[in-house]
């Protein structure tokens, strides 16, 4: 039976009435016994009610069963009193029409005072649309879910904070966690170091937008489990739609199978390259050797001839001149291997790019030859570098020569300078390149340019395309070594039948070029005493003749300790000369010991190694001087004679 309503006054309902016809959803005004007492047309529509069909019945009829156990506490009256305690809050419940059907709907509820007392104004919004959605949304999760569980890879998916909100089994198992303890943590916990700077920009605002920008590449990481151990991993990233907003998916796959396998292909490269450089350098020094073996012997013939007056001395001269070649010929090979090596004697100067390109333009046109032309494109702002001025002058003279011989009909020959500085974009090519400043030294032809398998070893050592006899295969292996050990970079491009191109990067430094020292020749006649200390007799020799010949007295002995016992027999001693690389006792532990006992001694290091690889800062700082095998007589010489002036400079004061 309709009761009789107890709602506002007309005059209320008037005012109200207008609010209510212009909302969008239903509205239900309800008072404190629980009866409907005003609604609108949205809600005669919703529930298939006419109006006077509603006013006076109990919101129940249209709220059917749960709605008191959602909204009515046992401790309190009644359903509108319930009402009342979820103001301002949405509550989801089953609406139920007219004819019976029920359908899913959000209720909000407010406050209206009226003269019959507080009223609740109930919103009521069917979501029958969105609960489809969601329904809909929760089966492709849950076959998502299941396609996750079948996947061979890790499977995490990542939230726009960068949370974990789902992972497979293979994750578990991958990183050593239970699902829980991963689930709602960041992607980082997982992927430590190195993740931010390789996936999230400075713009970026979060991890799942820096996944996001990587959709569709493979992205290679270190990722850690949980107990604490890294591994590498490769990651494929794609997005996901979700209720939430869009999610990131990555499949992680573990590839440490595959790196060790690159490692072992690595390895196998390398000992391919050193089977080569082994064979080349016996191939050259065999050649080397003959041709001092048999000028020696053919020396000592004809030396030993018991009739000296009929000696040919032109003949003797070409001996002598033979096997003075060949061993110039072993020390530049020497010089070759140890610069690709990174381990040549190198004097580090300031360097202006475009007075080395000019200074030598002159040999360069030589070499070139008349068919051919040499074109300079220079940039006057050039900057600066720090190398050796010899090592430069090298790669320019060999990457020319090598543009020569690649364009037999003629052609041109460019060399090119320039600043440019690398991004981090650049680098991610390239990923060993530092980004910053540099300088550029490229140098292109117009020859035959080479195929893609060519481009992959003419790094190497002893690798040429030139005919037998026509090039070593160190040229540009010793360029790789020079720009390598100087800090820079080299990139080759090249196609057939359209030249190449060898781009060389230097880091730029800001500092004043220095000028290139002159060459110092010593005519000096030797004044002193040296103490030489070699434990190889042939090399104790020479060098003891070479430093008689000059004027000076010399002891020679075999080892550290006869050269202490000599210098404490005879005195004064102006100068050690040691090997570095000794039995016993080490170059260096003797000239400390000499150091010592004669501070005023002067000391000339001599080694084949590098002052790098032989750590001689603590006796250099003391004065000693460092000398790189082989040693040219005016080279021993002249650091002879500086160390007996700095002694007798020193004693005099």
């Amino acid at each position: 039976m309709k009761r009789p309503t107890r709602g506002p006054s007309r005059e209320s309902e008037a005012k109200y009435r207008g609010l209510l016809e212009a909302a969008p959803d239903a509205m239900v005004v309800v008072d404190q016994a629980g009866d409907i007492v005003l609604l609108n047309v949205q809600a005669e529509k919703r529930f298939g009610y006419q109006r006077d069909e509603l006013l006076g019945q109990q919101v129940t009829n249209i709220i059917p069963e749960g709605f008191a156990a959602r909204l009515i506490a046992d401790d309190l009256r009644s359903a509108a009193d319930a009402l009342a305690q979820q103001i301002g809050t949405g509550i989801e419940l089953t609406g139920r029409r007219k004819d019976g059907t029920e359908f899913p709907i959000e209720i909000m509820l407010s406050p209206l005072e009226s003269a019959e007392g507080i009223l609740v104004t109930a919103a009521i919004r069917d979501i029958s649309v969105r609960k489809a959605a969601e329904e809909h949304l929760a089966q492709m999760e849950g076959r998502y879910r299941g396609l996750l569980e079948a996947a061979p890879d890790a499977m995490v998916v990542v939230d726009q904070a960068g949370d974990i909100v789902l992972l497979n089994v293979q994750a578990e198992k991958r990183f050593g966690y239970q699902r829980d303890e991963l689930v709602g943590q960041p992607v980082t916990n997982i992927i430590p170091e190195g993740f931010a700077e390789r996936l999230i920009a400075d713009d970026l605002r979060s991890a799942a937008d820096a996944l996001a920008q990587q959709i569709g590449t493979g992205i290679e990481l270190s990722a850690r489990r949980k107990d604490g151990s890294e591994f590498p991993i490769e990651i494929m990233l794609s997005p996901l739609e979700s209720a939430e907003g869009i999610l990131v998916t990555a499949a992680i796959r573990d590839i440490s199978v595959r790196r060790a396998a690159e490692n072992q292909l690595l390895q196998a490269q390398k000992l391919e390259s050193i089977g080569r450089l082994a064979g080349g350098i016996a191939h050259d020094f065999n050649n080397m050797l003959f041709a001092i073996a048999g000028y020696a012997e053919l020396l000592t013939q004809d030396l030993s001839s018991t009739d000296r007056v009929d000696l040919d001395r032109d003949r003797l001269l070409l001996s002598v001149t033979a096997i003075s070649q060949a061993a110039e010929r072993a020390a530049a090979l020497t010089a070759q291997l140890l610069a690709f090596s990174r381990q040549q004697i190198v004097t580090l100067k300031v360097l202006d790019i475009e007075t080395a390109v000019t200074t030598i333009e002159p040999m360069l046109q030589q070499l070139i030859g008349e068919n051919m032309r040499l074109a300079l494109k220079l940039d006057p702002a050039v900057g600066h570098i720090r190398a050796d001025a010899g090592q430069i002058d090298q790669i320019i003279v060999n990457l020319v020569v090598n543009a020569r011989d690649a364009m037999p009909s003629g052609g041109t020959v460019t060399i090119e300078t320039g600043n440019v500085a690398f991004e981090e974009p650049r680098t991610i090519e390239h990923v060993d390149v530092k980004p910053g400043p540099y300088v550029l030294l490229a140098v292109s032809d117009t020859g035959v340019g080479m195929d893609p398998a060519t481009r992959e070893h003419i790094f190497e050592p002893f690798f040429t395309t030139k005919s037998l006899g026509q090039g070593t295969g160190l040229g540009l292996a010793t360029t790789y070594g020079i720009v390598r050990q100087a800090g820079g970079h080299i990139w080759v491009y090249s196609e057939p039948g359209r030249g190449s191109v060898f781009k060389l990067y230097f880091p730029r430094v800001d500092a004043e070029a220095e000028e290139r020292p002159a060459v110092l020749v010593t005519t000096t006649v030797g004044v002193g005493t040296v103490l030489v200390v070699e434990d190889e007799p042939a090399v104790r020799q020479m060098t003891t003749q070479l430093l008689e010949r000059a004027g000076y007295d010399v002891f020679a002995v075999g080892d550290g300790a006869a050269a202490i016992a000599a210098a404490k027999r005879v005195q004064p001693m102006d100068v050690l000369v040691t090997d570095v690389v000794m039995r016993d006792m080490s170059g260096t532990e003797l000239a400390e010991a000499m150091m010592d006992l004669f501070p005023l001694m002067g000391v000339v290091l001599l080694s084949g190694y590098t002052r790098e690889t032989l750590d001689l800062e603590r006796v250099m700082g003391r004065g000693a001087t460092f000398v790189a095998k082989p040693v040219t007589s005016n080279q021993l010489l002249l650091a002879v004679h500086k160390a007996v002036a700095a002694r007798r400079a020193a004693a005099d004061r």
